[in-house]
């Protein structure tokens, strides 16, 4: 069973699940396992001795709408998507990050869920592994992590019963494009094709485990990123930019990447008998925010922010020593 969830029905969706169990207090499932990058990692970068603090999360200001406004890991201001869709299945937050605990306690933590994302990785095993982070959990490492405690554990019929979340391949496209502007002989075709190879060994890797219920979040467009804004823009270097002046060519992989994934998840469904799957269109969801920022509290929270939204190029990295909150920052999102 398939489902395409664009950026409105995607939302609409998660409130009605709200509404209709409000009240009940009763996680809807057994168990959410968190796989992927800095979108949905919620501390596992902390016990990474050798990563480095580009790719921590653990200092201010992150964390600032945290209960506590404490910095968890979480690259975020507050709860990350992780969380909320925790949330929404009535748990009180992501499940604690695999790094984070013992085996004893991994063991029996598998009965809620764990998360295993590292901020920084990808689809390969490369991506992470270089200069900026210097060392992440890839992807072939957290699904291995998963299966080992699975099959240590040997519950599959909760496993089966349980919510595989992934969220990856934005940081893929991330160092593909930084190195494809050194490296012009690279075949974008090739690249996605290799992401879409890795992509299927770890479903069918997690499907052999137990699992049989997948959400996917298919990567955003990356070329908006801070990053590849200032490369883009980059007076001595400048690049094409698309109508949101963004980096068009790392918006183009994504935009290419998008089917390939929509593809590959219903082969799969088709192949493996009991998988259900949904897949989060987080392009549609990133442009219905650009094409509805016409109030002035989104365009000042670009430019302090230095969040590179409706046009507006960033002046300066996002540095570590330098950063600041938004002024007033409760009058443009009040919430966590």
């Amino acid at each position: 069973m398939a489902s395409r969830v664009g950026a409105f029905a995607f939302i609409t969706l998660c409130f009605t699940l709200e509404l209709a169990w409000q009240g009940t207090a009763k996680p809807l499932l057994p168990a959410v396992f968190v796989f992927g990058d800095s979108m949905v990692d919620v501390g596992n970068n902390n016990f990474i001795e050798k990563c480095n603090i580009s790719c921590k999360a653990n200092y201010p200001h992150f964390g600032v709408d945290y209960p506590n406004h404490a910095p968890t890991g979480r690259f975020s201001n507050g709860y990350n998507m992780a969380d909320q869709l925790a949330q929404l299945l009535h748990f009180d937050e992501s499940p604690p990050p695999f790094l984070s605990m013992s085996n004893a306690s991994l063991i029996t933590q598998m009965s809620t869920g764990i998360n295993f994302a590292s901020g920084g990785s990808g689809l390969l095993d490369v991506t992470g592994n270089g200069p900026v982070c210097t060392q992440v959990l890839s992807m072939t490492e957290q699904v291995g992590n998963f299966t080992n405690l699975a099959r240590m554990w040997g519950h599959a019929d909760l496993i089966s019963r349980s919510l595989i979340f992934i969220n990856t391949g934005n940081n893929d496209l991330f160092e593909y494009t930084d190195f494809k502007d050194r490296n012009c002989d690279h075949n974008n075709r090739e690249f996605l094709q290799s992401l879409m190879a890795s992509y299927t060994r770890f479903l069918k890797d997690l499907y052999g485990a137990g699992a049989r219920k997948f959400s996917v979040v298919s990567p955003s467009l990356v070329g908006c990123c801070p990053s590849q804004r200032l490369i883009a823009h980059d007076p001595k270097n400048p690049r094409d930019v698309d109508k949101y002046g963004c980096f068009a060519a790392a918006n183009d992989l994504s935009r290419q990447l998008y089917p390939m994934i929509a593809s590959m998840l219903q082969d799969l469904s088709l192949e493996l008998p009991g998988m259900s799957y949904s897949l989060a269109d987080s392009i549609k969801m990133v442009e219905s925010v650009f094409n509805n920022t016409t109030t002035p509290s989104y365009r000042r929270a670009a430019v302090e922010g230095r969040l590179a939204l409706v046009g507006v190029t960033p002046r300066l990295p996002c540095a570590i020593t330098a950063a600041t909150t938004c002024s007033g920052m409760t009058t443009i999102r009040p919430t966590p």
